[in-house]
């Protein structure tokens, strides 16, 4: 939920109770992309983090960028409210 395709690319917005929070996201995904070895871009600005997943090599969404959103969903909800 939440997750939209915008210029070849999935994207969500995920905001956060701060800074602290939003980062604790950030070092999450971060975790999930290195294990999965694709990477998302992100955008942090204090307790907004904007993500986008896609593989420029096949000029889309691949199999590859839904596993990402998947995992990167589940390391948003650990911990959340």
């Amino acid at each position: 939920p939440g997750w939209r395709l915008d210029d070849g690319a999935l994207r969500k917005r995920f905001s956060f109770r701060g800074f602290p929070a939003a980062m604790t996201f950030v070092d999450r995904m971060a975790d999930v992309a290195k294990a999965s070895r694709h990477h998302p871009d992100f955008c942090c600005r204090y307790d907004v983090v904007d993500v986008a997943v896609t593989t420029r090599s096949a000029g889309g969404v691949t199999s590859a960028d839904l596993s990402l959103a998947r995992a990167i969903e589940t390391a948003a909800s650990i911990g959340a409210p």
